[in-house]
């Protein structure tokens, strides 16, 4: 199984969607990803004001610290 990093749209994508009220099953095959996939990205990148795709793209795309 080949794995691939969400793209900026995608995240986008997923922010309309789920303030649109679309469950994470729905998103998941909206856009072509494994609902686990929704589910982590969701929980991952959600503060007091929700989800925040800007944020979680520019976090995505930053050195970690240890790897």
């Amino acid at each position: 199984m080949t794995y691939t990093h969400l793209t900026r749209d995608e995240r986008y994508q997923i922010a309309i969607l789920a303030k649109a009220s679309h469950g994470q099953s729905a998103i998941a095959q909206l856009i072509n990803r494994d609902k686990s996939t929704i589910s982590r990205e969701l929980r991952r990148n959600r503060g007091l004001r929700g989800y925040r795709p800007k944020q979680a793209h520019e976090f995505s795309h930053r050195p970690h610290a240890g790897l």
